[in-house]
């Protein structure tokens, strides 16, 4: 059954943190971050604010662009794993907010690789139930979740979402087919990328002192290995389902975690590097919202036209990791 991509849209918080300012906060320098990941700023949400928060507006602007409303939605996907409250999840939170009520509303966590997993989740429920507009939605409050002391990982994090409106396709000209994705997990490695404290095998008890097992913590040099061997397979395999090459790509946009990863990934693959979209320098590594927001922006900026192959690829914690292949 063929699915579609019927609008898109983003966000992130007003507030900006330079690289100028983290000097302040932690011993690091701009050039040491800027040579390290290539990130010269991100997006903070402000006191008080959450990811239900962030989405609002990305799913205004993409329900705006698929010619729909709050109201014509069946089914919330929401990607993350830093939802308002462990419970209720976010969707019911956000749908909610969005007078949503009634629908059904799920949260899907895979880190980083939240929103492809999620699109899955959605074209899934598109094939299932007839007339089905679901509202898939990546975000990620990140910085509530980083150690602002270990100046390894507070460095490179950013808070956005990203949103998406999928329902079956109604005819030939529809832009936005997705034509197939691919996922792949790897538990054994899971240690390298975590948040610990929180769960149940670690939970809270009252009177506890927060310690650093309750934020991000990352073996990057494992991260990296693991990151850019797998999503050079994994798209691969994606462009090979659908007998396509990369010579047919239009458009390469990666996780967006570091500019180092996303170099090394396209050079190992042979992407040119003009048809690789960046936006890591603005906003930071943003989790499930990393490539939901790219693509968003891409199309936004008009390096996504009609007739591009866009091909789309993720990678974070559990090890998680997918691809996607969308014609426009």
């Amino acid at each position: 059954m063929d699915i579609v991509i019927r609008g898109l849209g983003f966000n992130v918080p007003s507030r900006v943190l330079t690289n100028a300012e983290l000097e302040i906060m932690v011993e690091t320098s701009d050039e040491w971050i800027l040579t390290r990941t290539g990130i010269r700023e991100r997006h903070i949400i402000a006191e008080g604010e959450a990811s239900s928060d962030l989405a609002i507006p990305a799913v205004e602007h993409a329900l705006k662009e698929a010619g729909f409303t709050a109201k014509d939605v069946t089914h919330v996907v929401v990607a993350t794993f830093t939802p308002d409250f462990v419970c209720p999840n976010c969707a019911t939170t956000l749908a909610n907010k969005m007078g949503m009520n009634g629908v059904m509303a799920i949260d899907v966590n895979a880190a980083c690789s939240g929103y492809l997993n999620a699109m899955q989740v959605g074209r899934g429920l598109v094939c299932l139930v007839e007339n089905a507009v679901v509202l898939v939605v990546a975000v990620d409050a990140l910085t509530s979740r980083t150690n602002w002391e270990d100046r390894t990982t507070c460095v490179l994090f950013g808070d956005g979402a990203g949103a998406a409106v999928l329902t079956r396709t109604t005819g030939a000209d529809d832009e936005g087919l997705i034509l197939d994705m691919e996922f792949r997990c790897d538990g054994n490695v899971g240690d390298h990328l975590t948040v610990i404290g929180g769960g149940s095998r670690h939970p809270y008890r009252a009177g506890d002192v927060v310690g650093p097992e309750y934020f991000v913590q990352m073996n990057g040099r494992e991260v990296f290995k693991h990151a850019v061997r797998n999503m050079d397979a994994i798209c691969s395999k994606v462009l090979s389902n659908c007998g396509k090459t990369l010579d047919d790509v239009d458009i390469f946009i990666p996780h967006q975690a570091n500019l180092r990863i996303i170099e090394a990934l396209g050079d190992r693959m042979g992407v040119p590097r003009e048809k690789v979209f960046v936006n890591v320098d603005r906003y930071g590594n943003t989790s499930a919202a990393s490539v939901a927001i790219a693509l968003a922006e891409a199309r936004q900026l008009g390096r996504i036209k009609r007739g591009d192959l866009a091909l789309l690829t993720t990678f974070g914690g559990g090890l998680t990791w997918g691809a996607g292949l969308v014609q426009f």
